[in-house]
Formats: structure tokens, sequence, C-alpha cells
């Protein structure tokens, strides 16, 4: 028994030792700590920013532990903000370092802490919907273990650091309305894993890099509601895994289409608004089969709508509307596409069958549609109102004014006594609606894309600041795109437009949603009238105030158009998904005169009253005040078809009043003056709005009569090319008529050529001075909705901005053709010197003309010299003999200016023979402008060139080759002469 229990004890003894030393042992092992620096750093942070840590991963004052070290994602639990994720795997395991910071939609305020930089482990960083100011820093570069990193939806400010290229794991990259402005660094071409770029609403500039088709592996990138300027990179053809392409609101510049038809990938692609000049027919679209949303509306594409577009089996939206389509609609559809934009195009023809479908949104407003009794019955009702220069009641008014409560299911009178009607009709993505009296109408276009769901009706119950009628901002229309509404059959005459807005979305205080912004275009009949305009920012900061704005605008066909457009500015998700676009709240439309219709009922006139004013007219005014009357409607009525035909051009550019340029050009003051040629002198000006304008002015003496002025609007609106001058609009309220143009500050080619401008034109500037000048012909000649030929191709009808991009002007000589002609006989315009001979001689006009003129530039600008200088030697005085005597002692480049630096002598020679090519004597040998373009950037070899010309033997004879150049801004030398 002893033995026994000496024997348990000692047993017991020996389990009581192990257990000690297995508890001893464990206690040895400490649980990883994490990393003191970046605890501290941690906390200064949220410190900063009056933030405390979650008891969630902050257990007993340690950061990483409980839901920082569990398997969830860190954005698994939106209760737990903020959050931080940890590695403790370091050093044996014994130290944690943070690895996620989240951050997200705290309204923290301030900079971004210096003491960020002290988390040098972090590999997701979410600061996105605060109140963060200030630039991003250059630390950021120092997180080269970066995955993912979103900053979006902060009033930041500056340009993005170079530093972001040290980021080369980065896969997603959120800087969406941010503040930033500026270039893109070059270093982000070192970003090749990036997968997803959102960079929409800053204010970068500059073009798009060529780089981002070097970026294979994007996915989803988002470039809308910048200032890029075009084109757009052909090498984003590269980018064949992407699934969504969104880029919007290209500045200058013209792109073309083609590099989609490589993006197989896409399931969205977007590029609205871009500057695009380009034929439908250029991309292959059977290829997109992927493609949900296909949005190219706001462009100059052209040509017919392919059928392989309506055949894809995903495609659901499509979007086409205010281009230069032609033709018909295709025949077939998929069932997947209901909802179609193909508004304000120059569609024709009947109805195919898909169109009586159910669940169909289809917008057809501004085209050309045969529409007969047989067909507008399957569509709602109005649109035959709302075709190109078919408005209802043209010439037989009805109404003189009209009033909207936008988004009202009920009508009011406001306390002036106006009638607000209602405005309930739920659009939708593409849909067009007209009251049961054809008395007003509304089209809208666009889809929420962040939020497919979202609403284009708007309530608040609040009471509104600065409110008349505080009940009519408690509703609203909203559009993600374009929202224009129209007056049908109202009275010919000047009326005044009231807007009502109120923003009731975005709180006044600094806070995340504070920072949305609504940003839109107003136009009035075609004409802008506001520039990014900023609801709140209009009402100094506040929501809930009432915003008015008020319009002058003229109605001369029975129609009016109020059009409000998103141009990509301002937040798209603030405070909640697919929030963004113009909304308006009220409008109200009334006459600047008396009118002679009562709102659909035709005034009765009294006898008695008619019978005793002619009495008294015979009796008291006699014959002499009834020829001054007579004098005065007959001169009212010229300027009346003045401004008919106006209205009547193509693309109803903006009029302007003399008194806006009286006040722009401080009273056309001889010190603004920039020129004056052969039309009149041409002033510098800055319109309220900050564009600074050139003001050409029609003189009295000037051979370029009424006529050319309407001629030059008409075809310079009709046509947008990166290579041709911009036309801001005209002015015709004046004796002396006057156009608006974009100013170029380094004005005209002649003058940067041939006066002394201080302008360094090295030889990569002048060839693509050159190229840019073929472009612009070969877009006239053969490109554009209408075959033009210039007339007047000469240096000083091309004018240069800021980066020496040249714009071709002077559009007044212009000659529209028929397609089935091959040559018109007309009097003879233009510019001795430039004249092409058969042009010349008799008259004969093609654009072969232009070819010949362009080929003359070309040279002058290689030369440095004009086509004629008699201050030279004899054999140098005109420019073309002393070619052809270089070039046929093989000796042409002799003839380049001496001030050239940086000369590629193969290209200098292509231009050379190519300008010989062009000056042939028939117009046969002369190419067009598309094989020129071909034989200048080396695509083609340039043809072989023929003997000289034996018009140069006859101007030798005859001594008739000169030339009239004047410095100046216009350049308008253009004179007009008969044989």
């Amino acid at each position: 028994m002893t033995r026994c229990i000496s024997s348990h004890g000692q047993l017991f003894w020996l389990l009581l030792a192990f257990a000690c030393s297995w508890v001893a042992a464990s206690g040895a092992e400490q649980a990883p700590r994490t990393d003191p620096v970046e605890v501290a750093a941690l906390n200064t942070i949220l410190g900063r920013w009056d933030l405390r840590a979650s008891p969630a991963w902050n257990i007993s004052g340690e950061p990483c532990s409980g839901f920082a070290v569990d398997a969830s994602a860190i954005d698994s639990n939106p209760n737990i903000n903020p959050a931080i994720k940890c590695d403790c795997l370091y050093n044996n395991a014994t130290v944690c370092h943070i690895t996620k910071l989240r951050v997200y939609a705290l309204n923290v305020v301030g900079q971004i802490p210096a003491e960020l930089q002290n988390l040098t482990y972090l590999n997701n960083l979410n600061l996105q919907q605060n109140y963060l100011t200030g630039p991003l820093p250059s630390f950021i570069g120092k997180f080269t273990a970066m995955q993912y990193l979103t900053v979006a939806i902060n009033p930041l400010s500056g340009t993005l650091p170079k530093e972001l290229g040290n980021l080369t794991n980065l896969l997603s990259l959120y800087f969406d309305s941010s503040g930033f402005s500026g270039p893109f660094p070059s270093t982000f071409s070192k970003l090749k894993n990036l997968k997803t770029l959102w960079a929409s609403d800053n204010d970068f500039t500059g073009k798009i890099p060529d780089y981002f088709g070097s970026l294979t592996n994007l996915l989803d990138l988002r470039f809308q509601g910048n200032s890029f300027e075009g084109p757009i990179p052909e090498t984003l053809f590269n980018l064949t895994q992407s699934t969504s392409l969104r880029i919007g609101d290209i500045v200058n510049g013209s792109s073309s289409l083609s590099f989609i038809s490589n993006l197989t990938s896409l399931t969205v692609l977007i590029l609205r608004n871009c500057r695009i000049s380009d034929n439908l027919a250029t991309v292959n679209f059977s290829k997109l089969t992927g493609l949900t949303l296909l949005d190219l509306s706001f462009n100059n594409i052209t040509g017919q709508i392919p059928q392989s577009i309506l055949s894809l089996e995903n495609l659901g939206f499509l979007f086409l509307g205010n281009n230069t389509l032609s033709g018909t609609l295709p025949a077939l559809k998929s069932p997947s596409l209901k909802n179609m934009d193909f508004s304000y195009n120059h569609l024709s023809g009947t109805f195919p069958s898909w169109v009586t479908g159910n669940n169909l949104q289809l917008n057809l407003v501004a085209n050309n549609f045969i529409l007969g009794s047989s067909n507008s019955s399957i569509l709602p009702s109005g649109l035959n109102c709302l075709q190109q220069d078919i408005p209802c009641f043209l010439g037989s008014p009805q109404y003189s004014s009209f009033a909207v409560d936008c988004g009202s299911s009920r009508s009011m009178r406001g306390s002036d006594n106006t009638f607000y009607e209602i405005d309930t009709t739920n659009l939708g993505a593409a849909s067009y609606y007209v009251t049961s009296q054809t008395r007003w109408g509304v089209s809208n276009v666009g889809r929420f894309n962040e939020n497919p769901n979202g609403s284009y009706l708007m309530y608040s119950s609040q009471q509104f600041h600065n409110a008349l009628d505080s009940e009519l901002f408690q509703t609203a229309r909203m559009s993600p795109s374009s929202l224009r509404y129209y007056g049908i059959g109202l009275e010919n005459g000047n009326y005044t437009i009231e807007l009502q807005f109120a923003e009731f979305a975005y709180p006044d205080s600094p806070t995340w949603d504070s920072t949305g912004r609504r940003v839109f275009d107003i136009y009035l009949q075609g004409g802008l009238k506001e520039k990014n305009f900023d609801v709140r920012k209009t009402a100094g900061g506040k929501s809930y105030a009432a915003v008015y704005k008020k319009y002058n605008a003229t109605v001369s066909k029975n129609f009016l158009e109020i059009h409000l457009f998103w141009a990509g500015k301002g937040t798209c998700c603030v405070p909640t998904q697919g929030y963004y676009g113009p909304m308006i709240s009220a409008l109200s439309v009334t006459p600047d005169f008396t009118p002679t219709v009562r709102n659909g009922v035709p005034k009765k006139k009294s006898k008695a009253a008619a019978i005793v004013g002619i009495v008294i007219g015979a009796l008291v005014l006699g014959l002499a005040i009834m020829a001054g009357i007579f004098t005065l409607v007959q001169k009212r009525r010229r300027v009346a078809q003045q401004q008919e035909e106006l209205y009547n051009m193509v693309g109803r550019p903006n009029i302007f009043s003399s008194a806006e340029l009286k006040l722009a050009t401080d009273n056309f003051s001889p010190q603004n003056i920039l020129g004056e040629g052969g039309y009149g002198p041409v002033y510098k000006g800055k319109l309220p709005d900050g564009r600074v304008i050139a003001v050409k002015q029609l003189s009295e003496t000037s051979h370029q009569g009424k006529s050319q002025f309407v001629t030059e609007v008409a075809t310079i609106s009709a046509v947008q090319h990166r290579n041709l001058v911009k036309l801001y609009g005209c002015c015709i309220d004046s004796n002396t008529h006057l156009l608006v143009y974009e100013y170029h500050e380094n004005r005209s080619l002649d003058r940067a050529l041939f006066g002394d401008t201080g302008l360094s034109l090295n030889w990569p500037t002048r060839f693509e001075i050159i190229l840019g000048i073929a472009r612009g012909l070969t877009y006239l000649h053969e490109e554009s909705s209408v075959r033009i030929v210039h007339r007047d191709i000469k240096a000083s009808n091309v004018l240069l901005d800021k980066d020496l991009t040249p714009k071709i002007s002077d559009f007044g000589l212009a000659k529209l053709f028929d397609e089935k002609k091959t040559h018109v006989s007309t009097k003879i315009s233009g510019t001795f010197g430039y004249l092409a001979p058969e042009y010349a001689m008799r008259g004969h006009l093609t654009e072969k003309a232009d070819v010949f003129a362009f080929g003359v530039v070309a040279l002058e600008t290689i030369a440095g010299r004009s086509n004629t200088d008699n201050s030279l030697e004899e054999d140098k005085i005109y420019l073309f003999e002393w070619a052809w005597e270089l070039y046929e002692r093989d000796q042409v480049l002799s003839i380049l200016d001496p001030r050239i630096e940086d000369l590629n002598g193969e290209e200098a020679l292509r231009v050379i023979h190519v300008a010989l090519l062009c000056t042939q004597g028939s117009p046969y040998q002369r190419p067009p402008m598309s094989r020129v373009m071909k034989m200048l950037t080396g695509d083609i070899q340039v043809s072989a060139v023929v003997t000289k010309p034996s018009y140069i033997a006859e101007w030798q004879r005859r001594g008739e080759n000169t030339s009239h150049i004047t410095s100046g801004y216009s350049g308008d030398t253009t004179g007009e002469f008969s044989t």
C-alpha cells in the first residue's frame, strides 16, 4: 500500500512539472504585434480626421486584431468604417503590417496627412467620398505594393504626381470627380498591370496619351467630362481585353472610328461628343457581339446605319443621335434592342415593321422620315411636328406663349398669373412627347449608366428660398444626356424665355455629399447661352434656392427649341448612383411683341376700328405718310427675309446681337483690329463667357456681298473638322453683317511665313501644317455630308491656333456641288497666283481647283516666301518657275527656306513632288486630295511628275502672274472678276 501511494505521488509530481514547463513554453511564444511606427501613424491620421478606431479591429488597443486579421474582405462589413486589414506573417509571425486602409464616405475634412506615408506596406487604399482637399502627395509613389487606390469624389486639386507611375502592381485606380487638372503624366505608361481606370469629371488637358494603347490589361477605361483634345489615339485598338470604354467631350480635333473594330470584348462602348468625323461603314460591328450599350451620339458620323448594328444579339441600348447619318432605317433588329435614339440626323424613308414592337423606346425627332397616315399612328403622336424643317403650323401660327411645370402632375397658376401646364410623361432613354393641343413638346435621350433604373422625374417636399412660387420647384425633370423642350406653332418674333432651376440633392455643409456638382450647357435655337452651367453655384453655393435665368430668342419658323445638354461634367454618383445631367423645374415662353393670336384662338378684328382707321389715315395722314409706311414695311420685309435666310441655314448658328459684339470688341475699337482684307476689318473680342473671338465685318464696299455672307455661314455651319475654322455665330441686326469666329492667336499662315512674327516654324511644324490643310480639303471634297469646293485656298485663308494647327477659313466663295455633276461653270472668283488654269480661263470649276491652290500653298510653306516676290532676282520672282528650273537640274531642295530647322529631306522632297503634281496644267493630271494625303504621309508612292506645265511659259510671256498678299488675321484678299 505504501509503495502504491509513493508511486502515485511521483507520477503526480511528474505530470505537474510537465504541465508547468508546457505553460512556460507557451507563454514564451508572444502574439504578433503591429509595427509601432504604423500604430503611431494610424493614430495620428485618425486623430487628424476626428475618427476613432473600431473595437471590431482594435481589440484591447491592438490595431491588427479581430476584423483586421480575419479572412473577410475589407469592404465585407460596411458598418466597420474606418477599417484596416493586416498581414501578420512578418519576422517569423511576430510583426503585423497594415496592408489595407478604408476611410469611405465619412466626410473627413482636410488634406491627406503626411503620416500616411509611414504605412509603407499598403496595397489597398480607399479614401473615396470624403472632403479631402489639396493635392495628391508625391509620396503616394512609395506604395509600390499598391493594387487598389481610390480618391474619387473629393475636392482635391492640382496635377497628378508623376510618382504614380511607380505603382507598377496597381490593378484598379479611381480618381473620377476629384478636381485634378493638367495632362496625364508620361509615367502612367509603366502601369502595365492596370485593369480599371476611372478618370471622368476632372479637368485633364492635352491629348489622351498614345501609351494607353500599350496598357493591354485594361478592362474598364473612363475618360468622360474632361478637356482632352482630339484625336482619340488609334493605339487604343490594342485594348482587345477591354469590356468597357467610355470617352467623351473632346474639346477639339477630329477622331476616327476605325480602332473600335478590334475591341471585340466590349460590352459597353461610349464615344459621346468626341468630335468623331467618320463613316459607320469603317467599322465591322458584327465582330462586337458582346455589346449591350453603344453610344456614338453628338459626333459628325456619316453614312447609313448598317444592319450589323441592329442585329447584335446582346445590344439593348443604341444612341446614334446628333450625327449626320443618312438613308433609311435597317429592315431588321434583334429582340434585345429596346432603346434606340436616331434623333437629329438626316434619315429618311418609311418605317420598318419592327417599330411596332412592344416595350420599344424610339426617338426619331429631327429627321426627314415620310410620315403618312398609315405609319404615323404606329409611333407616339406629334412626330410630324418634330421633323426637320416641317414643324406644324408653319406660316399659320396658333400660339404666342406657353409655360411648363416640369415633372408635375397638376397644372398651376403662378404669382404672375402665368399658367403652367403639367409635364408628367415618364420619358425614358430614347423618347419624346407632344401635347394633345400640339402646343409644346419634349424630347429626352440618355441612360443613367451607373443606375439603369435612375429616375427621370424628381420630387422634393422642401420649401425653396427666393422662390416666387415654391411649388414649381418641388418637381423637376432630369436627363442623363440631352433634354429638349419645343414650342410649336408660335407666332414669329422675339420672345423672352425664363428657365427656373433649383438644386435639392446636395447639402451646403462640407461633406462628401456636398461635393456633388450638376453641370450642363444651355442652348436656345441651337445657340449656346450657358457653358458649364451649375445650378447650385449660380445660387451662391446653396441648395433649395430658386435660380431664374432669362434669355431672348427669335422665332422665325413658328418653332422654338430649348436644349439642356450634359457634356460629361459634374459628379455621376452623388448622392446616389446615376444622379447627374440637366434638371429643370419650370419654364415659360412669352412674346416681346403684341401677338395676333391668342394661344389657338385668332384675335378678332374690329370692323369699326378698321373703318375709322382707314378714314383717319386717308384724311389726316395722306399719301405721304402711307408712302413712308410702305417704305418702312418694305425695309422690314427685306430684313425679315435676310433673317429667314440665316435661320434656314444648316446648323442654325448662334445669332449675336450687335450690342453684344460692340461690348466684346470695345465698340469695335481700332486697337482691337487684327487685320483687314477685301471683306472688311477683323476685330478681336471677348464674350462674357470668357471665349476670345474674332469678329469679321462685312464692309459696305466689299466685293464679298450679302450672298457670300449667307454662303459662308451656311457652308461652315454644315461642316465640322479639326482643320476648318469654327464659326461661333453671326450678327444680322445691324446694317453691317458680322461673322463671329474662334480666335486664333497665331493668326494666318501668310503672316507666320512672310511676316515678322517671331514664330519659329521648323520642319515638323511646317509638315504638319501642310498635312492639316490637306486633311481639311479632303474632308470638304470627299468626307463631309455635302461636297464643297472652297475656291479661295491661299496662305492668308489658313489660320493657326495656339498649337499651330492649321484651320481653313473664309468660305464666302465656296461652292456646294451636286454629287452627280462632274463640274460647274461659274463666274470666276479667287486670288491670282492660286487659280487653276482651267478655272481662270474658262470658269470650269471642280475640286481640282482647290488641289491646284493647295500645291501653291504647300510650296510657299516650305519655301518661306509667296508665289510672287518682285524684290528677288529675276529668275526667282515667280516661285513655280524657279521650282521647275531647280527640279529639272535635280537641285529642287535648294528652294527650301534656309530658316528651316530639323529638316527631314525625304519628307521635303515628297512635299515638293506632290506640289508639282497638284499644280499640273490639266485637272486630270492632278491627284484627288485623299491621294495627296497618302502620298504626303508615304502610304503610297508619289506619282511620277510629268513635264513642266505650259502655263508657266505663258506667264513668262504675258507677265500676268500677280499675287496679292495681305498680312493680318483674315487675309481676305479675294477679288471677283469675269472673263
